[in-house]
């Protein structure tokens, strides 16, 4: 089976320089726990994760710096950079092993530098659950 076969293709995605506000706000209204970041050319260039917010949230230590990094931080400072990538023809089970070894819960679809969409661990599990 192949990533393009069980990939989510409608992708909400953030802009580096977005507030930390702005992206939380969008992962609650997609129901998603990562959001891929791009640039001005609409290029895959990181990922923000809730795991990376409340990392930071963790670190601030009160509802002031909380403030701050909500409404003052951009998404360019806290996401991680050259998130994990894959070709939709890839096979998904070379995915799964992708996202195993490399400690990641999804894997973003680029086709010839294009991002196109996201598989994660969810989707795989889904398509094993439901035979495919």
């Amino acid at each position: 089976m192949k990533v393009s076969e069980i990939m989510v293709s409608q992708l909400k995605v953030i802009p580096l320089d977005s507030s930390i506000a702005d992206a939380v706000a969008l992962m609650n209204d997609e129901h998603v726990s990562g959001l891929p970041v791009v640039d001005s050319s609409d290029l895959l260039v990181g990922v923000l994760t809730t795991s990376d917010v409340l990392q930071a949230a963790a670190e601030t230590g009160d509802e002031k710096g909380r403030n701050v990094l909500f409404n003052n931080t951009r998404v360019a400072e806290l996401m991680t950079v050259r998130p994990e990538t894959v070709s939709p023809d890839d096979d998904v089970r070379k995915a799964a092993e992708q996202m195993l070894s490399r400690e990641v819960h999804r894997l973003f679809v680029e086709d010839k530098g294009v991002l196109v969409g996201v598989l994660s661990q969810t989707d795989v599990v889904r398509a094993v659950a439901k035979g495919l």
